[in-house]
């Protein structure tokens, strides 16, 4: 349906109570439609598994590592990132990595990934400068001396 507000508000995007808010033709027209939920899938379950064990498996790193990543992060935000992007946090990039790195090798299942499985397979991901040589993350600037394992 379509929307007037008071108060000079012209248009407004967003969620409120049981409705969502649409804003077209460049502010000047508003459409107002109700919410509703999104049905959970099992591609959905499958990512939110992936993602607690994900999240438990870089709980079980090194804090030399860590620390590394959050370097590098730093380095890549000024020498690799466009200015008008943000640039990916340590976190989100060793998750590109972890993806990256499964789809090569179709034997890695990120669901079931234990820290002991990945201390003996993920020698490739091990390091931030294995990660760069591999191809995994792009060179930065000293990327060579960053060698503390997961």
């Amino acid at each position: 349906m379509k929307v007037k507000f008071k108060y000079g508000i012209r248009t407004y995007s967003g969620k409120l109570d049981e409705l969502v808010f649409s804003s077209y033709k460049k502010g000047k027209l508003c459409i107002a439609r109700q919410f509703v939920y999104p049905r959970i899938t099992a591609h959905n379950n499958e990512i939110g598994s992936v993602g607690k064990n994900l999240a438990e498996l870089w709980a079980s790193g090194s804090s030399a590592f860590k620390e590394q990543l959050a370097m590098y992060a730093k380095l890549n935000e000024t020498e690799n990132v466009p200015a008008n992007q943000w640039a990916p946090n340590a976190y989100a990039l060793w998750i590109q990595v972890m993806y990256q790195w499964a789809a090569e090798h179709t034997d890695i299942d990120l669901k079931s990934l234990t820290s002991e499985d990945f201390a003996v397979t993920g020698i490739a991901v091990s390091t931030v400068k294995s990660c760069v040589q591999n191809g995994y993350l792009k060179p930065v600037t000293g990327y060579n001396t960053m060698t503390a394992a997961f």
